[in-house]
């Protein structure tokens, strides 16, 4: 290419190696290297020529036009000179059938001229009488690379299908799919892959680890397959080795493991000490750690032990807000509803129901609303009946549902009005009276203004944790061990500090009040005293580790000498997990390719955080998002219906799964019984009855592989002693069933409430100071949940639930028309129909007073 511009004073000449310019007394060169980062300043009335990494050039004896024209020029030639480069890339990649990645495009984005908008025009570029392929460039660099690299991807794409066709057919046992091939040719530095479930997503690991090394892009001992268990990992290991032996690549030296192990490795490479987990994680023991710590604070500490009490006792399952928990008992004579407190008495809410556990368990005597010692019934007015009543001190309480702001529920209408009647009575009665409100109780200190106002006014407290309940505690020991031990678990991996945790707690005080920092005042001694038994062993635990081996990669400790690093199930990767993921990957021209399923996140209370997934590109860097929607495990009956039922969750990434069997295969079945383990005996017995006359399709060699998952281990306990013998049953939690399938699951156990599917039990407030955004959809970890048990069938799902027991999902899957009623011999159980009032629970026959009536399985929470 040649080009010469000419003024009246100046001359300049651009061909392939550059421009020269001849401007008064200036003689220039500038090589074509050079050229796109090319300006003109001025600066005193003087121009300015400053080439890349050179000192500026001035320009003498030049008119300002002129000097204009000159850059003007000069961009053209930084232009030409980049749209060249960028086809050349192109160029040699299309030939070499290679993706373009985003490293290898870097240097050509860093160089991207800045152009004169005057340049644009059609009048510039006529009168500096510019050529097509000039106009061009020029177009080019206007346009970017984005639009450029990503049409020269897909035709590299289009042509690869082709060229790799016998390969992409055989290193898997079936065929890839056209998305699977895909995403194992968009060889780019940071890919995800959101992949539904049962479609393959191990084969993409799989066949990207072959594609690397067929292609010589990289040696077996530069790829790193990283999983989060050892099944996982031991899988990935025997399936790459095994496919690419079949395919006659050599993968020795490819390495699958788990984070846990790989994290061992890092820390004993960087500081020849390998650590050794605590035996007690190793063996799964944490919970009995935890207990054993507790125990000993508490034999050894009165105020732990107290504030132990007080929390297990009152705070442990609090609602922190006025007005927003379900009843839990009805009285039958009052016909009321309302919270049963520890010594029976029902009260009208969950704030009344903690200041009527903390009296009993002080000691002290009260009546519950007895009536005013004035008349006040009138036209507008019932007997006035406050609160409570302490005899021993002839004193009122009145408990105010006020929230932190000072406001009452906005259904209660007239609450100020009634407030300041029943202040104005008292004053007028000359009654004594104690006034505490909600925010003040739950969130605040008032428990102690509260006390303290108790006995100034003379009344007695013993505190004494053993009196004999007449209700059954709500929150049992393990659950508080287990919810230090989750909240443990996120303060390691995302290495927060106290003082940290203290400053997020004191940022939303409205949130995180007294109960709040009763919890720290128990959690931190476990902490501490966790942390010293690990130190004494020589210990660590996961959590511990993976940020230690985060940090010693991220320091250049240890040298992360991969080329290729493959991501398994990143949905379920935590802080700690992202960190290492990070710093593996940050050396230039590494790859990474992570694969996972956002509607099976169901791992955040281990640590897990979805935002490492659905923020990946801010993680990790800029790159394609890919998805796999072809599932070859369930039919399109169960896959419709399961899909549908998770991206109820707006939140969820929207993906359109289609099945390859079609629609064949049953319908989600339901099973309605108050006798679940006579019902499942009976069900099996009826299902092996249907394999023998060959009324199931899909069942092998005249057997079928059933899964009974329970959202809890003590469902364990239904499944018969004696098995037909032409079904292999196994009994696995859901959680424990990610990952794996099996020709029919039942899933037991699907009633409402604490232990049922949805779990009621749902994460503590406190967790939200450590943890994951859960979203705002509830309840969101356990529709995913039930979601994976649903996908985990490869011919049929039957639910098994109680009558006038429920669970919501199943309401709502009836709502839809999405599960067909069994009825099962000897067990036939009557008709379903929801609840009008709620459309949540179902109508179940009860007996009242005037006689044998339908009411709503979730009395007294709903009284249709």
């Amino acid at each position: 290419m040649h080009h010469d511009w000419h003024g009246p004073d100046w001359h300049l000449t651009l061909d392939d190696s550059g421009f020269a310019l001849e401007a008064g007394s200036t003689r220039l060169t500038i090589p074509a290297a050079a050229c796109p980062q090319c300006n003109l300043r001025r600066q005193r009335l003087r121009w300015y020529l400053t080439p890349a990494d050179t000192p500026p050039v001035r320009l003498r004896r030049l008119r300002a036009k002129d000097a204009r024209s000159i850059i003007l020029c000069a961009q053209v030639a930084g232009a030409v000179h980049w749209h060249r480069e960028l086809q050349a890339l192109i160029e040699r990649h299309t030939t070499g059938l290679r993706w373009i990645s985003r490293d290898a495009v870097a240097s050509i984005v860093a160089l991207q001229p800045v152009l004169d908008t005057r340049l644009m025009t059609p009048r510039t570029q006529d009168a500096l009488q510019l050529t097509e392929a000039e106009r061009g460039a020029l177009a080019s660099v206007a346009l970017g690379t984005t639009h450029l690299i990503e049409a020269a991807n897909e035709r590299i794409v289009e042509l690869e299908l082709r060229e790799r066709r016998t390969f992409l057919d055989s290193i898997e046992q079936r065929p890839l799919t056209y998305e699977q091939s895909r995403a194992v040719l968009c060889y780019d530095n940071r890919v995800q892959v959101v992949a539904a479930a049962g479609s393959g997503k191990t084969s993409i690991m799989v066949a990207r680890a072959g594609y690397a090394l067929m292609r010589g892009f990289t040696a077996p001992e530069r790829i790193l397959l990283l999983a989060f268990n050892r099944d996982a990992a031991s899988e990935l290991q025997d399936r790459v080795n095994a496919r690419l032996q079949h395919a006659g690549i050599d993968a020795s030296g490819v390495r699958a493991t788990t984070f846990h192990a790989f994290g061992l490795e890092v820390i004993g490479h960087a500081t020849g000490h390998r650590p050794s987990v605590a035996p007690w994680i190793e063996q799964q023991r944490e919970i009995a750690e935890v207990a054993d710590i507790v125990e000993g604070l508490r034999a050894t500490s009165v105020e732990y032990a107290y504030r132990w009490d007080l929390y297990r006792f009152l705070f442990a399952d609090l609602e922190e807000q006025p007005g927003t928990a379900d009843v839990d008992a009805y009285d039958t004579k009052a016909r009321t509803s309302g919270f049963r407190s520890l010594d029976g008495t029902l009260v009208r809410s969950h704030g009344e129901r903690l200041i009527a556990d903390w009296l009993y368990l002080h000691g002290v005597t009260y009546q519950y609303e007895r009536a005013y010692v004035a008349t006040t019934s009138d036209a507008t007015h019932r007997q006035y009946q406050p609160d409570f009543y302490y005899p021993d001190i002839d004193t009122w309480h009145e408990h105010w549902a006020l929230d932190a702001d000072g406001n009452p529920p906005a259904t209660f209408t007239g609450y100020r009005e009634d407030m300041q009647w029943k202040r104005d009575l008292h004053q007028r009665n000359g009654t004594s009276l104690i006034e505490t409100t909600f925010a003040d109780i739950v969130l605040g200190d008032g428990l102690r203004a509260f006390e303290e106002e108790l006995r100034q006014r003379g009344q007695a407290l013993r505190w004494d944790p053993e009196r004999p309940l007449a209700t059954k505690r709500r929150v049992n020991d393990e659950d508080i061990l287990r919810l230090i031990r989750t909240f443990m678990t996120h303060v390691k991996s995302s290495g927060l500090t106290a003082e940290q945790v203290a400053e997020r707690a004191d940022i939303d005080r409205k949130r995180h009040g007294y109960r709040t920092q009763l919890f720290l005042g128990l959690f931190w001694p476990v902490f501490d005293e966790w942390n010293r038994r690990l130190r004494a062993g020589n210990h660590v635990d996961f959590d511990e580790m993976l940020v230690r081996a985060a940090a010693l990669v991220e320091e250049g400790r240890y040298t992360a000498d991969f080329d290729l690093v493959l991501v398994d199930e990143l949905q379920d990767a935590s802080i700690s997990r992202a960190r290492l993921i990070k710093a593996l990957v940050a050396r230039p021209g590494v790859h990474l390719l992570a694969v996972g399923d956002d509607w099976q996140a169901i791992n955040r209370f281990a640590g897990a955080d979805l935002s490492v997934m659905t923020h990946f590109h801010d993680w990790f860097g800029a790159g394609p998002t890919l998805q796999l929607t072809t599932t070859f495990r369930n039919p399109q009956s169960i896959s419709d219906v399961a899909s549908t039922f998770v991206l109820t969750n707006p939140e969820q990434i929207t993906k359109y799964v289609q099945s390859v069997h079609g629609a064949a295969g049953q319908c989600i079945r339901l099973i309605r019984s108050a006798r679940t383990r006579d019902a499942l005996a009976a069900y099996l017995t009826q299902l092996s009855a249907d394999v023998r006359a060959g009324n199931v399709r899909g069942a092998h060699d005249g057997t079928l592989s059933v899964d009974i998952l329970g959202r809890y281990r003590h469902l364990r306990e239904i499944v018969p002693a004696r098995i037909p013998a032409n079904l292999n049953v196994t009994f696995r939690t859901v959680h424990s069933a990610k990952g794996l399938e099996a020709d029919v699951v039942i899933i037991p156990g699907m009633v409402a409430g604490t232990y049922g599917f949805p779990s009621t039990i749902g994460d503590d407030t406190v967790l939200q100071l450590v943890m994951a955004d859960a979203g705002t959809f509830p309840p969101a970890e356990e529709r995913r949940l039930f979601y994976v048990a649903l996908t985990r069938a490869r011919i049929g799902v039957t639910l098994m639930t109680e009558p006038g027991r429920e669970s919501p999902f199943i309401t709502e899957l009836m709502r839809a028309d999405a599960v067909e009623p069994v009825d099962l011999p000897g067990m036939t159980s009557a008709a379903v129909e929801l609840c009008p009032q709620c459309g949540v629970g179902t109508l179940v026959l009860r007996q009242g007073p005037y006689g044998r009536f339908l009411g709503c399985s979730r009395f007294p929470a709903c009284t249709g």
